[in-house]
């Protein structure tokens, strides 16, 4: 897991819009971890943000607990399709019982709110996660452009105004939108240049729905 540096709290007002980092996890030791926001009371009041339920208080860190509540999100490993969820996400069987690994490998997405817990990576070797392409309802691109396990090519974007670490995704020229804010830095750090992207799973309606993509170091 050392390729995990540490996972943001990722929100946004819906669908569509732009995400925004309002809170980080980071580990304290060999077992510990904390949580604290980003965020100020202008900040929240601007982009209209309403802090994690059990997390109130903007300016408190947070050291008790902290994966036992985020850890809520995740899906039971009780569950009879587990398996199916692990093979989606690619989990190492060496960590499916580690809250911390897979927060930051399954995203912590839940239908119910607009909260992503999206982990900050290092280019380590052997590195591979899951990650989907963001922009994809701005730009209505066609269905049939994508299969599963198309290689995807990409490109910086260092002038982007909301990203310093912007990351465009293309299938040959045809341009598909960017990679999500937090994943992106991954590509920007020493030893990132030699990442790839490929095709995990393509929702379609008509157009380009939801893209998910595996990005790893070969």
């Amino acid at each position: 897991m050392k390729e995990i540096e540490s996972i943001y709290l990722v929100w946004r007002t819906g669908k569509g819009q732009r995400r925004h980092k309002v809170g980080i996890i980071e580990k304290n030791d060999v077992n510990g971890f904390s949580f604290r926001y980003l965020v100020t009371e202008e900040d929240v009041k601007k982009i209209g943000f309403i802090p994690y339920t059990e997390f109130p208080e903007l300016s408190k860190k947070y050291t008790e607990n902290v994966l036992g509540i985020f850890g809520q999100r995740l899906t039971k490993s009780e569950r009879s399709d587990i398996q199916k969820y692990y093979d989606f996400w690619e989990i190492n069987p060496e960590y499916k019982e580690n809250k911390y690994y897979l927060l930051a490998h399954t995203q912590g997405l839940l239908a119910t709110d607009n909260f992503e817990f999206l982990a900050d990576y290092l280019p380590a070797n052997n590195l591979s996660f899951i990650s989907e392409i963001c922009g994809l309802s701005q730009y209505k691109t066609p269905a049939d452009i994508l299969k599963e396990d198309d290689d995807l090519r990409w490109e910086k974007e260092p002038n982007n105004e909301y990203d310093a670490n912007a990351v465009k995704v293309f299938k040959g020229d045809a341009f598909l939108g960017y990679i999500k804010i937090v994943h992106s830095s991954v590509f920007c750090k020493d030893g990132g240049n030699g990442l790839k992207i490929k095709v995990k799973r393509a929702e379609k309606n008509g157009y380009l729905n939801r893209v998910f993509i595996k990005i790893y170091n070969p």
